[in-house]
């Protein structure tokens, strides 16, 4: 079993053990598989936000993660820079310069069928809509659907743990702090939902934030080399979410 080089609550990360064994492990490779699945959709909008239609942006994100999982793909990762985030952003640039050099060899006769992947895809658009404002630079739009991505699965994870507590209907009535949909559902509505004073559910939403925060960090975690930079990761991801 590969240890983290770390002292941390999400040690180890799957991105730790994707970048100690360059995919040759099975722990690694399972690893890998389960950070494609969760991050599909940023690639996914990534491709729609250059013109492409739904249908060939689907064929194209499942195409590059099923070449990720079958070639590994990670020598040119150096220690260091380790964020799956920017792996991925560059992956999908040079993806997408094979591919305008394969059409345009299919226009000279060439081609390649396209592969297959299956991919659980989980609704983000309803709960953590894009800010509207000015388009912002690819880059930066790559890096917003991707905060919007992990924010979600946080909040799924946050959702679950509930459940499994017997508490799912607490979360659903106090899920509204959470995603900035407070104008819904007065506090005081919650209270009476749940059989609580106005007092207590202060301090459940209170403590609910903690967790999901807490959440939200043991995601960044999973896609870093180094849980030291979980804080800067944050911070950043917080700027590209409240940029116009």
């Amino acid at each position: 079993m590969i240890t983290e080089r770390h002292s941390s609550p999400f040690a180890p990360t799957r991105w730790t053990l994707v970048l100690r064994a360059r995919g040759e492990t099975v722990e690694a490779r399972a690893a890998l598989s389960e950070l494609c699945g969760a991050y599909y959709q940023p690639v996914l909008r990534f491709l729609l936000r250059e013109g492409r239609t739904e249908d060939t942006a689907r064929e194209l994100t499942q195409e590059f993660f099923a070449r990720l999982l079958a070639t590994g793909g990670f020598e040119p990762v150096q220690p260091g820079r380790g964020r799956f985030r920017s792996f991925v952003l560059g992956a999908v640039k040079h993806f997408l310069g094979d591919v305008r050099d394969r059409d345009g060899a299919a226009k000279r006769g060439g081609g390649k069928v396209v592969e297959s992947l299956d991919v659980a895809l989980g609704d983000a658009d309803a709960a953590f809509p894009d800010a509207p404002g000015l388009e912002p630079a690819p880059d930066t739009f790559f890096d917003r659907q991707w905060a919007l991505a992990l924010m979600e699965r946080a909040l799924a994870a946050l959702e679950r743990d509930f459940a499994s507590g017997g508490n799912a209907a607490q979360f659903a009535a106090l899920k509204p702090w959470l995603v900035g949909e407070t104008d819904a559902l007065p506090q005081i509505e919650a209270a009476r939902q749940l059989g609580l004073s106005e007092g207590a559910v202060k301090v459940a939403i209170h403590r609910l934030r903690k967790r999901f925060r807490e959440c939200i960090k043991a995601e960044v975690a999973q896609t870093l080399d180094d849980p030291a930079q979980v804080n800067e990761e944050l911070r950043y991801l917080v700027e590209v979410l409240s940029s116009p």
